[in-house]
């Protein structure tokens, strides 16, 4: 079913962040800091308007006024000294970065997901070698709101899970549980579901996995994909339903049908193959554009953003023009999901 997103505003780009040194710049996962303030992490960033050129950083972050979200988020600031968004992850691009007793070549290390757990932000990022092709995966935390990010030490190796543990997202159960979906960077693969306790996001040992075996499912079990297909950019959030309850959200860029998903769920163990799902905006070539109607040419992303609800769910968006490399930028969509088929809520 359609529930087409209707675009807010550009996020990124000219006259718009160009006081953060970031002309160019695609994702924008998006997490409330223990301060308040939204964090959203972007990836590959130039100083110029496109894709290559000065200032190539990855990942950068800025810093967002809650009340800014009906509107378009207002950036106030960024990571980094002074008005310049700075690479949160010390490295080299084209350079070479340690593997246990080896030395691999890393082009770039990409943001797939930020949380808040009590007053430490944690950063999930994928080390790669060209787009797709992920050395591992490391953790970062921020302990001052997300103004300055050190290694955690974590590290997943990239074919942990067969390599479906190298695209990541994240949310807290209210239950003293971490719950993140995952998948390759390829988008070429489905999902796996893991859980984590809050007091040990970093323990890589504590992570457990959801799987079917002996014809139940339950944690601990090998894992087993809960949604088959060949998917990108993951967010899953708890938002707001309108009914003094909570329900759980994934929006997730389908490649496969080239468009952007949300579901709507009770629980993150809920069956993802009939839950209520909306296409909340598809993709088109680019003489098909249509941003108030949901059409978006080489779209991917679909974040959700903090202060979201099920009526009023807002996303950030990327598209990049690989052809002229412009537009390379991030954008906020509004849908409503609040009334799909098969949803329930209470008065």
């Amino acid at each position: 079913m359609d529930r087409l997103a209707t675009k807010i505003t550009d996020l990124t780009g000219p006259g718009i962040t160009d006081r953060f040194g970031v002309g160019g710049t695609d994702l924008g996962a998006t997490a409330t800091a223990p301060q308040g303030h939204l964090v959203s992490v972007f990836g590959d960033t130039f100083r110029r308007p496109g894709v290559g050129g000065p200032g190539w950083r990855s990942p950068v972050a800025l810093f967002a006024d809650p009340a800014s979200l009906p509107t378009g988020l207002r950036w106030t600031g960024s990571a980094g000294r002074g008005a310049h968004a700075r690479q949160l992850v010390r490295y080299l691009h084209h350079g070479w970065r340690r593997w246990g007793l080896a030395l691999r070549r890393v082009t770039t290390v990409l943001p797939t997901d930020v949380l808040t757990v009590g007053d430490d932000m944690y950063l999930h990022v994928m080390v790669c070698r060209e787009l797709g092709n992920v050395r591992w995966t490391e953790l970062h935390r921020s302990r001052d709101g997300g103004r300055t990010w050190r290694p955690t030490g974590t590290r997943w190796p990239a074919d942990q899970h067969d390599g479906l543990f190298q695209m990541l997202t994240w949310e807290r159960g209210g239950d003293g549980w971490v719950y993140a979906l995952t998948t390759g960077f390829q988008r070429a693969h489905g999902l796996l579901l893991h859980r984590v306790p809050e007091t040990a996001v970093t323990d890589p040992a504590a992570w457990q996995t959801w799987g079917l075996e002996g014809g139940r499912w339950g944690w601990g079990h090998p894992p087993t994909l809960v949604l088959d297909g060949r998917f990108g950019e993951l967010s899953l959030r708890r938002v707001p339903a309108g009914d003094a309850h909570e329900r759980w959200v994934l929006s997730g860029f389908d490649d496969g049908r080239y468009r952007i998903d949300v579901r709507v769920l009770t629980g993150p163990t809920d069956d993802l193959h009939v839950a209520p799902v909306a296409t909340v905006l598809r993709g088109c070539g680019w003489d098909g554009e249509d941003h108030a109607g949901g059409h978006v040419a080489q779209l991917y992303g679909g974040y959700v953003l903090p202060g979201s609800t099920l009526r009023e769910l807002h996303l950030v968006v990327s598209q990049w023009n690989t052809a002229t490399n412009w537009p390379y930028r991030a954008m906020q969509f509004r849908t409503d999901v609040s009334d799909l088929p098969g949803l329930t809520t209470r008065a």
